[in-house]
Protein backbone atom coordinates (compact mmCIF):
# COMPACT_ATOMS: atom_id res chain seq x y z
CA UNK A 1 0.00 0.00 0.00
CA UNK A 2 2.56 2.49 0.79
CA UNK A 3 4.45 1.71 -2.34
CA UNK A 4 1.42 2.42 -3.86
CA UNK A 5 0.50 5.98 -2.68
CA UNK A 6 4.27 6.60 -2.91
CA UNK A 7 3.78 5.83 -6.52
CA UNK A 8 1.07 7.61 -7.31
CA UNK A 9 2.66 11.06 -5.13
CA UNK A 10 5.51 10.61 -7.89
CA UNK A 11 3.76 10.93 -10.58
CA UNK A 12 1.14 13.73 -9.74
CA UNK A 13 4.56 15.55 -8.77
CA UNK A 14 5.80 14.69 -11.85
CA UNK A 15 2.71 16.06 -14.19
CA UNK A 16 2.64 19.01 -11.90
CA UNK A 17 6.66 20.00 -12.63
CA UNK A 18 5.95 19.28 -16.23
CA UNK A 19 2.92 21.40 -16.43
CA UNK A 20 5.20 24.27 -14.78
CA UNK A 21 8.06 23.64 -17.51
CA UNK A 22 5.16 24.19 -20.06
CA UNK A 23 3.61 26.91 -18.41
CA UNK A 24 7.04 28.96 -18.11
CA UNK A 25 7.93 28.63 -21.90
CA UNK A 26 4.82 30.64 -23.10
CA UNK A 27 6.15 32.67 -26.06
CA UNK A 28 6.45 36.38 -25.49
CA UNK A 29 3.32 38.54 -26.90
CA UNK A 30 1.75 37.88 -30.17
CA UNK A 31 3.28 41.69 -30.71
CA UNK A 32 6.39 42.22 -29.14
CA UNK A 33 7.43 45.64 -29.12
CA UNK A 34 10.44 47.16 -31.84
CA UNK A 35 12.43 46.55 -28.65
CA UNK A 36 11.43 43.19 -28.07
CA UNK A 37 12.10 42.15 -31.67
CA UNK A 38 15.23 43.41 -31.95
CA UNK A 39 16.34 40.93 -28.98
CA UNK A 40 15.05 38.61 -30.08
CA UNK A 41 16.38 38.76 -33.83
CA UNK A 42 19.82 39.58 -32.00
CA UNK A 43 19.33 36.03 -29.81
CA UNK A 44 18.36 34.49 -33.50
CA UNK A 45 21.45 35.79 -35.17
CA UNK A 46 23.63 34.84 -32.21
CA UNK A 47 22.26 31.47 -32.64
CA UNK A 48 23.40 31.41 -36.30
CA UNK A 49 27.04 33.06 -35.44
CA UNK A 50 27.71 30.45 -33.38
CA UNK A 51 26.80 27.58 -35.64
CA UNK A 52 28.98 29.40 -38.16
CA UNK A 53 31.73 29.69 -35.94
CA UNK A 54 31.54 33.56 -36.28
CA UNK A 55 33.63 34.45 -33.32
CA UNK A 56 34.57 37.63 -35.09
CA UNK A 57 30.50 38.86 -34.64
CA UNK A 58 30.18 37.39 -31.81
CA UNK A 59 33.68 39.15 -30.08
CA UNK A 60 31.31 42.27 -30.75
CA UNK A 61 28.27 40.89 -29.35
CA UNK A 62 29.87 39.67 -26.36
CA UNK A 63 30.55 41.85 -23.26
CA UNK A 64 34.26 41.29 -21.76
CA UNK A 65 32.53 40.97 -18.41
CA UNK A 66 30.41 38.20 -19.75
CA UNK A 67 29.50 34.64 -18.45
CA UNK A 68 28.36 31.65 -19.62
CA UNK A 69 27.22 28.43 -18.20
CA UNK A 70 27.30 25.15 -19.42
CA UNK A 71 26.45 21.37 -18.66
CA UNK A 72 29.88 20.79 -17.89
CA UNK A 73 31.29 24.39 -16.27
CA UNK A 74 31.21 27.99 -16.30
CA UNK A 75 33.74 30.66 -18.17
CA UNK A 76 34.04 34.07 -19.59
CA UNK A 77 34.21 35.49 -23.13
CA UNK A 78 37.58 34.44 -24.59
CA UNK A 79 37.15 30.95 -23.35
CA UNK A 80 33.61 30.77 -24.63
CA UNK A 81 34.78 32.35 -28.05
CA UNK A 82 37.79 30.16 -28.03
CA UNK A 83 35.77 27.31 -27.21
CA UNK A 84 33.75 27.82 -30.40
CA UNK A 85 36.54 28.54 -32.73
CA UNK A 86 38.24 25.31 -31.92
CA UNK A 87 34.97 23.16 -32.16
CA UNK A 88 35.33 22.13 -28.85
CA UNK A 89 31.56 22.76 -28.83
CA UNK A 90 30.33 23.03 -32.23
CA UNK A 91 26.25 24.64 -31.82
CA UNK A 92 24.86 22.96 -35.40
CA UNK A 93 21.33 24.34 -34.75
CA UNK A 94 19.05 25.36 -32.51
CA UNK A 95 15.51 24.96 -32.70
CA UNK A 96 13.66 27.65 -30.53
CA UNK A 97 9.92 26.72 -29.96
CA UNK A 98 9.11 28.87 -27.82
CA UNK A 99 10.72 32.54 -25.81
CA UNK A 100 9.89 34.62 -23.00
CA UNK A 101 10.95 38.17 -22.76
CA UNK A 102 11.51 40.93 -19.55
CA UNK A 103 12.71 43.98 -19.79
CA UNK A 104 13.97 45.16 -16.60
CA UNK A 105 15.34 49.28 -17.22
CA UNK A 106 17.97 48.78 -19.90
CA UNK A 107 18.36 44.92 -19.22
CA UNK A 108 16.83 42.13 -21.41
CA UNK A 109 16.24 38.71 -19.94
CA UNK A 110 15.40 36.34 -22.80
CA UNK A 111 13.93 32.73 -21.91
CA UNK A 112 13.85 30.24 -24.76
CA UNK A 113 13.00 26.65 -24.43
CA UNK A 114 14.85 24.97 -27.38
CA UNK A 115 16.47 21.84 -28.66
CA UNK A 116 20.11 21.97 -29.57
CA UNK A 117 21.86 20.06 -31.86
CA UNK A 118 25.87 20.13 -31.42
CA UNK A 119 29.22 18.31 -31.43
CA UNK A 120 30.89 18.50 -28.17
CA UNK A 121 34.23 16.38 -28.23
CA UNK A 122 33.45 14.62 -31.57
CA UNK A 123 30.16 12.96 -30.68
CA UNK A 124 26.82 14.30 -32.24
CA UNK A 125 24.06 15.42 -29.13
CA UNK A 126 20.81 17.10 -28.69
CA UNK A 127 19.45 18.35 -26.08
CA UNK A 128 16.79 20.18 -25.00
CA UNK A 129 17.07 23.09 -22.80
CA UNK A 130 15.67 26.45 -21.07
CA UNK A 131 18.17 28.82 -22.12
CA UNK A 132 18.52 31.96 -19.92
CA UNK A 133 19.82 35.38 -21.75
CA UNK A 134 20.77 38.57 -20.59
CA UNK A 135 21.29 41.27 -22.94
CA UNK A 136 22.07 44.77 -21.95
CA UNK A 137 21.86 47.92 -23.56
CA UNK A 138 25.01 50.60 -23.33
CA UNK A 139 25.89 53.33 -25.78
CA UNK A 140 22.81 52.67 -27.56
CA UNK A 141 23.80 49.08 -28.33
CA UNK A 142 22.52 45.58 -27.20
CA UNK A 143 25.20 43.34 -25.41
CA UNK A 144 25.50 39.89 -24.37
CA UNK A 145 26.06 39.94 -20.37
CA UNK A 146 25.05 36.12 -19.87
CA UNK A 147 24.19 32.84 -21.44
CA UNK A 148 22.91 29.96 -19.62
CA UNK A 149 22.21 26.69 -20.37
CA UNK A 150 19.61 24.36 -18.17
CA UNK A 151 18.89 21.07 -19.53
CA UNK A 152 15.22 20.29 -19.30
CA UNK A 153 13.73 16.91 -18.13
CA UNK A 154 11.65 16.72 -21.52
CA UNK A 155 12.07 14.82 -24.28
CA UNK A 156 13.50 16.27 -27.48
CA UNK A 157 10.91 17.57 -29.73
CA UNK A 158 12.48 17.59 -32.88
Amino acid sequence: MKKVLLSLFLCIAIMQFSHAQTAQTNPSSPNPSATEQEIINLSKDKWQWMSDKNVDRLATLFDEKSMFVHMGGSWGKSRELEVIKSGNIWYKKASVYATTLHMIGNTAILLSDLDLVAVVGGNEVTNPFMVTEVFVKENGKWILGQLSFSRLMRPVKN
